[in-house]
């Protein structure tokens, strides 16, 4: 009787063997599609970040250009403290609406009328 239960546990042990073996294949085919799937991913995740990184580039490539482009558009108001100041009026703070004396330049009208 003991070598047939030798015998059976060896056949259990066997059988156990080839269910693992079995397993283990299964998890090989998942490790191997998951490591191509991160491979794939890497590859993705690289081209992105170049992407995301010309882009950042092109939009701030495109204030500088589009500030050097644009010319500073005089308003309305602008134009009337100028004519104001032609007239001999003061336009600054300081001396608001008053006369000029002699027509004489005022530091504190001309710097507000060239501030940008």
């Amino acid at each position: 009787m003991e070598k047939k239960a030798i015998f059976q546990k060896v056949s259990q042990i066997e059988e156990r063997i080839g269910e693992l073996h079995h397993e283990l294949r299964g998890l090989k085919e998942q490790l191997a599609h998951l490591i191509e799937e991160n491979h794939y991913m890497q590859i993705e995740n690289d081209n992105l970040r170049k992407r995301l990184d010309s882009e950042e580039e092109r939009t701030n490539d495109k204030p500088l250009e589009d500030k050097a482009q644009k010319k500073p558009v005089v308003g309305e108001g602008y134009d009337n403290l100028a004519r104001l100041y032609q007239e001999g009026f003061h336009v600054c703070n300081t001396h608001y609406g008053s006369l000029r004396s002699d027509g004489d330049d005022c530091l504190f009208c001309l710097s507000f009328l060239h501030q940008k």
